[in-house]
């Protein structure tokens, strides 16, 4: 069950974004976070995750960046939270699940990397975050889509901790893997997104670092929310 939303008047309007690498907490801390303060939650890596399943299924290479660039503007990508659920929608299909394959997984980082695909995402991301209360988070958040976040968190965390987690999100999905697969796989994935050479993932030098290493998923909301509340006035 969802906690009742903080009512403190100086989180009203706020812009609230948090970037980290994959598997660092960052899109369920958000999310409780964002519930907790009555906010609404902008997953940034699902829409490149929708974006990747929505190619893949209209034969579009993950290498052909003007179709995808094209794919990008033209897809409708929605998010509805049901039942603390954040649903995701392409075209008013729901692909909660299988934005989360290891499929999509592969190729997302490889997708993303487009730079028209991101100038098109960024476009939307700002979009929805133009009136504030909104908890947004991924892996340019704090240094391209929001520079002029109220607050700027950047999660992180060892390895092994992130290959743990993982591996629990993909049991829940049915699917078949091994702590090691996953060490692999986020190695690679950071080496990926902290190498390409546009919107990389970098801690912005305005950023507040939060370790979430060896800790709940309440701590870190915990820790996120007492950090909020001691910097914003």
């Amino acid at each position: 069950m969802t906690s009742q939303p903080y009512k403190l008047s100086r989180f009203k309007g706020k812009v609230i974004a948090i970037d980290g690498p994959a598997g660092s907490g960052k899109s369920t801390t958000a999310k409780i976070l964002a519930a907790r303060m009555g906010y609404r939650y902008l997953d940034t890596g699902a829409m490149y995750r929708a974006l990747t399943l929505f190619a893949a299924r209209n034969g579009v290479a993950p290498s052909d960046g003007p179709k995808l660039a094209v794919l990008a503007r033209s897809v409708d990508i929605e998010f509805e939270t049901r039942e603390d659920v954040n649903r995701v929608f392409i075209n008013g299909l729901d692909v909660t699940s299988e934005i989360r394959e290891p499929m999509v997984t592969q190729l997302v980082s490889e997708v993303s990397a487009h730079p028209g695909v991101r100038q098109a995402m960024v476009e939307k991301q700002r979009e929805m975050g133009a009136k504030g209360d909104i908890v947004a988070e991924g892996r340019d958040t704090t240094t391209v889509v929001f520079p002029g976040a109220d607050i700027k968190v950047f999660l992180d965390c060892n390895v092994e901790t992130r290959a743990q987690r993982r591996l629990i999100d993909m049991a829940k999905l049915g699917v078949t893997t091994t702590l090691q697969e996953q060490i692999s796989e986020i190695q690679r994935r950071d080496k990926y997104d902290s190498e390409r050479k546009h919107s990389p993932l970098k801690k912005a030098k305005d950023t507040y670092l939060v370790d979430t290493s060896n800790t709940t998923i309440e701590e870190q909301v915990e820790r996120v929310l007492s950090l909020l509340k001691s910097v914003l006035k």
